[in-house]
């Protein structure tokens, strides 16, 4: 372990989980296996980029879920004693991992979502279907002693438009077929012939989001996604038409969408990624009854948390031993 930073030899390592929002890390791995070792202390609320430095100086090791937290180098450079980064998932786009090899720091990765590998998709189809059959109103509605308050629509005979084929949209293109949906695609790089084997029809742009029932994106945010969905696409949009966002928020220029909803422009949105993350909880979007919101719950589901948690136990456990296995780029 001569080319990482020297574990403490006077006292326990000190390892953070953090952003366990739900507070779920402890019971989906075993972590007494690093008792007799480390003293480990679950964080499960976010921490402030101003505080980052301050409160996260006294650990040796913080283990990521996914990209919650951003790590700058400037972060990395500031904290000396950080010593392992156990991070979920292959890549992490908010750690500058480079710096942290530079510093000494050993970055240890896990395999991907396991059985949850879909599970963004399945996330999707119930965003698409509690906007469409308004489930979140009538239920709310028979809670308060009311019956059958809104008229919703099917699914059967409507275009979905999907930006971005990758994985997950090719899936998104399986199930809407199972659902009798015609299917369309865009994306800056797509080929007809791509688009066709994820079984879209390839359009360009313009015609996704003029002629779609329901746009949902399944883009990787960068330099040249950011705002990829800007004002003009959404006011091509039908005023029946709904937009999914579980991919990432700045995909969508954030003050047009929150226009276009204000003024029943389209339909609604369903939303699961934001920018800032945590949502502020004075956010204009937590006030429109035409936008079914959920906190970044994608990946969230049981089976990849447990991948997720079990391997970052297996990392660090190896760390401390003196021989760190799933190094980021090995």
């Amino acid at each position: 372990m001569t080319r990482f930073r020297p574990l403490p030899a006077d006292r326990p390592v000190r390892i953070a989980v953090m952003d366990d929002y739900m507070g779920v890390a402890h019971r989906l791995a075993d972590w007494s296996r690093l008792s007799a070792r480390a003293e480990v202390t679950f964080l499960t609320d976010p921490i402030a980029p101003g505080r980052m430095v301050r409160e996260l100086a006294p650990y040796d090791a913080l283990c990521l879920l996914r990209e919650r937290s951003a790590f700058p180098a400037e972060v990395l450079r500031d904290l000396p004693n950080l010593k392992a980064l156990a991070i979920t998932g292959r890549t992490h786009r908010t750690l500058d991992t480079g710096a942290a090899v530079d510093l000494g720091i050993a970055v240890m990765t896990t395999e991907g979502s396991g059985n949850g590998a879909f599970a963004t998709v399945e996330l999707a189809w119930g965003l698409i279907l509690g906007l469409i059959r308004h489930i979140p109103q009538e239920s709310a509605a028979m809670q308060a002693g009311a019956w059958q308050t809104r008229l919703g629509g099917a699914l059967h005979g409507r275009t979905l438009g999907l930006v971005g084929l990758g994985r997950l949209g090719a899936r998104m293109a399986l199930v809407a077929r199972a659902f009798g949906m015609h299917v369309i695609a865009w994306s800056p790089n797509l080929t007809p012939e791509r688009a066709r084997d994820g079984g879209a029809e390839p359009v360009d742009k313009d015609t996704l989001f003029r002629t779609a029932d329901i746009v949902s994106l399944h883009l990787v945010l960068g330099p040249t996604t950011r705002g990829i969905v800007a004002a003009t696409d959404l006011a091509l949009m039908k005023p029946e038409a709904l937009l999914i966002n579980t991919a990432r928020g700045p995909l969508v220029d954030a003050d047009a969408l929150l226009d276009v909803l204000r003024h029943g422009r389209i339909a609604g949105a369903g939303i699961d990624v934001f920018d800032p993350e945590p949502l502020p909880a004075d956010h204009a979007l937590r006030t429109l009854p035409n936008a079914l919101l959920t906190p970044h719950l994608g990946y969230c589901v049981v089976e990849t948390f447990r991948t997720f948690y079990t391997q970052t136990v297996e990392n660090l456990e190896s760390w401390l031993d003196g021989d760190p296995r799933r190094l980021s780029g090995a």
